[in-house]
C-alpha cells in the first residue's frame, strides 16, 4: 500500500445521502420476504446501510449473504468466481435482492444472479453502490446503482486494495 492517503471523491455524508436515495429507489419494488443477498466481503457496508435505510422506510428484508470470490487480494479479476460461502437461507419463491459495493467488471454479480436464480428465487434484482465503466458490455447490468463511479481504482466503504481500507467512512481514489 502506498503512503500516500487517497483522495476524496465521495464523503460520509454523501455516501449516506445515495444510500438514502437508492433505498427510496428499491422501496417500493421489494417486500418484507424479500432476501437481501449481500455479497462478501465488500457489499458488507452498503448492505448494513441499506438495509437500516429500507427499515426506516418500512420495508424490514430477511439478510443473507454469498460470499464469492474474483479478486484473491489483487486489483485484477482472475477471470472467474468462486464460491468461498453459500446462501443459508432459502430464496425458494422469494424476490431476492442482491447488493454488493462496486460492480467493475460484472462477473460477481453475473454469477451471483445465477446461483440464486438457481436456488429458486421467483425474482432477482441486483443493487450496488458504485457502477464503474467497463471498455467491454457486460452479461448483466445493476437494476439499482447509488453512484455512476469513475474508471479509478476505489478504496474505502467495503473497497480495498488487497484486502486494506476496506473500513475507510468515505470513498478515496488511489490512482
Amino acid at each position: 500500500m502506498s503512503d500516500v492517503p487517497p483522495t476524496v471523491l465521495l464523503t460520509e455524508a454523501e455516501i449516506a445521502d445515495r444510500v438514502a436515495e437508492v433505498a427510496a429507489r428499491i422501496a417500493p419494488v421489494i417486500d418484507d420476504e424479500t432476501a437481501m443477498v449481500c455479497l462478501l466481503t465488500g457489499g458488507i457496508w452498503f448492505a448494513a446501510d441499506l438495509t437500516r435505510a429500507l427499515g426506516r422506510l418500512g420495508r424490514f428484508v430477511k439478510f443473507d449473504a454469498l460470499w464469492l470470490s474474483s479478486y484473491r487480494d489483487e486489483r485484477q479479476s482472475y477471470g472467474r468466481c468462486e464460491v468461498r460461502a453459500d446462501l443459508q437461507r432459502p430464496v425458494l419463491n422469494r424476490k431476492a435482492l442482491i447488493v454488493d459495493d462496486v460492480f467493475d467488471t460484472g462477473l460477481s454479480l453475473s454469477e451471483a444472479a445465477r446461483l440464486v436464480r438457481d436456488a429458486g428465487a421467483s425474482e432477482v434484482l441486483t443493487a450496488v453502490f458504485a457502477r464503474k465503466p467497463w471498455p467491454t458490455d457486460r452479461a448483466i447490468q445493476p437494476d439499482f446503482v447509488a453512484w455512476e463511479a469513475p474508471a479509478r481504482f476505489l478504496v474505502g466503504y467495503g473497497m480495498d486494495v488487497a484486502g486494506g481500507m476496506r473500513g475507510l467512512p468515505y470513498i478515496g481514489a488511489m490512482d
